[in-house]
């Protein structure tokens, strides 16, 4: 039965490789369980409360829903679009929403234009809209995506594992380590999970990804155990040799009895009653670009490293991958956690043989498990994990040599799409970026007659995005 609807052995997988798969994919995303809650559940909004409208922090609250909603999602996608991608709160999106939208006005409020987003978007997708503009794209041009992404996964796994981090002072924005050495123990584990990795990969050994996650985890517990190490911020100071985001010790509880009351803070349209129109309206066009691009780029690049895309590039399914999503941005809202979106760890799990909808199950029932098991998902470390990403990244880098870099009309837009997506740290810019040029190019070249009517119509609108700032300071 199982075979039969996610069509496993027609996309040449197995039950075994599927879980596999999605268990890879968690573990490489699971992070977000315990970060969500530090990014908005420390920000106070416009009222100064915290978010569940207390006037203390309350993470095991955000925690529980960030897990709840992930795993529902997740399987959603898995059952409905039968595709190897999970989703979770997006990150980025949740910094925006905690800074750039909350301080202005209740959480509530802010979540409700979340949650108005996310049926904007719901729209677009079930008018055919979203569909359009993403087979409006040129094939090599969403090749160039994703490349682009591999590249930004693999730096996100980089910075995460502490391996290249931010100077803070000096000409060059990130540098190797700290200062320019490698120093701690945690980054001992890292070098060990991908070199262990790389070596099973090299051995064409099945479950190497998981298995490198699951040893370095082992590695850190006992290193932390023994040196006590603790973290690299401790919420007052910060120690350059200590661990990221979890500190890899055994928990003195494993299970712990979840608690959703954070389901259903919103208030849709309490955002118009605290700011002007045009200003609540550009939160929300803001919200609805970041959303509607990253998705099409992430599924292009899992559909491209799975082997599932078409001849133009475009996903088995694409209209159900899209509808899940957007359905996610205002799940995400309704919750009070912020949009949710497709997660490009998703990769990790493709990367372990991954190829239907069933792996995405996995992912989602595993998220469910963590509203339960967060003190035993905090024990994997950020060091342990992103190994796994790294290698992802490197396997998407590979499609690059399908791009044509003799037509400079193709090259400098996939160029920039590649380049900027990793160096912004986001996907959108690097998508806008390429759409933009690529529509200038054409127009110099005599050939604007080639660009998609969608393509000129979605490039003026990056424009739109790139220049809020000054669009904001015009209108007031």
């Amino acid at each position: 039965m199982l075979d039969s609807y996610f069509k496993i052995s027609q996309r040449g997988s197995s039950v075994a490789q599927e879980i596999r798969g999605g268990v890879v994919t968690f573990f490489t995303m699971a992070y977000i369980v315990a970060l969500n809650p530090l990014i908005i559940g420390l920000a106070k909004d416009g009222d100064g409360k915290f978010l569940g409208g207390g006037d203390a922090p309350n993470l095991p609250l955000i925690a529980a829903a960030t897990a709840l909603i992930a795993g529902v999602l997740s399987i959603l996608m898995g059952v409905v679009a039968n595709f190897p991608l999970a989703l979770a709160t997006g990150l980025g999106l949740n910094t925006f929403v905690a800074v750039g939208i909350a301080s202005k006005m209740t959480w509530a409020d802010a979540m409700g234009l979340v949650v108005l987003e996310g049926i904007i978007i719901t729209i677009l997708v079930l008018t055919g809209f979203r569909t359009a503009v993403f087979r409006a794209v040129p094939t090599q041009l969403k090749i160039a995506i994703s490349v682009g992404i591999g590249l930004f996964i693999a730096l996100i796994g980089l910075v995460d594992a502490g391996f290249v981090r931010r100077t803070g002072t000096g000409p060059v924005p990130v540098t190797l380590g700290n200062n320019g050495e490698l120093v701690g123990w945690p980054v001992i584990v890292f070098a060990f999970g991908l070199f262990l990795t790389i070596g099973l990969m090299v051995r064409k050994v099945k479950a190497a990804l998981l298995i490198g996650i699951v040893l370095s985890t082992v590695l850190a517990v006992v290193i932390e155990t023994s040196l006590k190490i603790g973290p690299n911020f401790d919420g007052t100071n910060v120690n350059p040799k200590g661990w990221g985001l979890n500190v890899p010790k055994v928990p003195s509880d494993v299970v712990a009895t979840p608690d959703f009351g954070l389901l259903g803070s919103f208030n849709l349209l309490g955002s118009f009653d605290r700011i002007p129109l045009i200003s609540a309206l550009l939160l929300v066009f803001t919200l609805l670009l970041a959303d509607f691009f990253d998705t099409m780029g992430t599924m292009t690049a899992i559909g491209q490293e799975a082997g599932l895309n078409d001849k133009d590039g475009t996903p088995p399914n694409a209209d159900r991958i899209l509808l899940v999503d957007s359905l996610a941005a205002a799940a995400g809202g309704a919750a009070g956690i912020s949009s949710n979106t497709s997660y490009i760890e998703s990769a990790s799990g493709v990367g372990e043989g991954a190829r239907t909808g069933l792996a995405s199950v996995v992912t989602g029932v595993l998220f469910l498990l963590t509203t339960f098991l967060s003190p035993l998902v905090a024990v994997i470390p950020y060091e342990a994990a992103t190994p796994a990403l790294i290698i992802v990244g490197f396997l998407m880098m590979t499609q690059i040599k399908s791009i044509d870099w003799e037509d400079y009309g193709i090259a400098i837009p996939a160029f920039l799409t590649i380049i900027l997506m990793p160096f912004t740290y986001n996907i959108s810019v690097g998508i806008g970026a390429g759409f933009v040029s690529y529509v200038v190019i054409r127009f110099f070249q005599g050939r604007v007659k080639e660009v998609h009517p969608l393509l000129l119509l979605v490039a003026g609108l990056f424009m739109v995005y790139f220049l809020n700032s000054p669009i904001n300071t015009w209108i007031g």
